[in-house]
């Protein structure tokens, strides 16, 4: 009986998969080079280029094309506040109270006193991405909150 070989074709196929599946894995686990921290944790990270997220809280200022859109972001779970300068393009559910990741650095010296962390995060040019609420979510009525 004469022995089959593998085609030449099959092996550069399997082999060529291979290749895409450890580049595939490789950029979900360690491509994502961008950390992703709150803003209780910024005076860690003061000279990188980090990905901020929190919570619209207090009012907003300003123009997101000329100088820039003011307002605060806090901690998911704290009380702790960060100033946000950011120009770009602002998305359609960008309001008070709606979850922000925003990419930038922090500029100040980044110390925490009481509730505020000094200095201003400045966000990257059209980096601002907001969390869709929930359709899940009970809706709070207004004319009745609960006590």
């Amino acid at each position: 009986m004469a022995e089959r070989r593998l085609p030449v074709r099959l092996v550069i196929a399997l082999s060529v998969a291979v290749v895409l599946a450890v580049f595939l894995l490789y950029t979900s686990f360690a491509g994502g080079a961008t950390p992703s921290i709150r803003p209780s944790q910024l005076n860690d990270n003061i000279a990188q280029q980090v990905t901020l997220a929190g919570i619209v809280v207090g009012e907003v200022s300003g123009d997101s094309r000329a100088e820039g859109m003011h307002f605060f972001l806090k901690d998911f779970d704290g009380d702790t506040t960060v100033e946000i300068v950011y120009k770009g393009r602002v998305p359609d559910l960008f309001k008070v109270g709606r979850h922000v990741f925003l990419e930038g650095t922090m500029t100040g010296p980044g110390t925490l006193e009481g509730d505020l962390v000094q200095g201003e995060f400045v966000g990257i040019e059209d980096s601002m991405v907001t969390k869709c609420p929930s359709k899940y979510a009970p809706v709070e009525d207004e004319a009745h909150p609960e006590s």
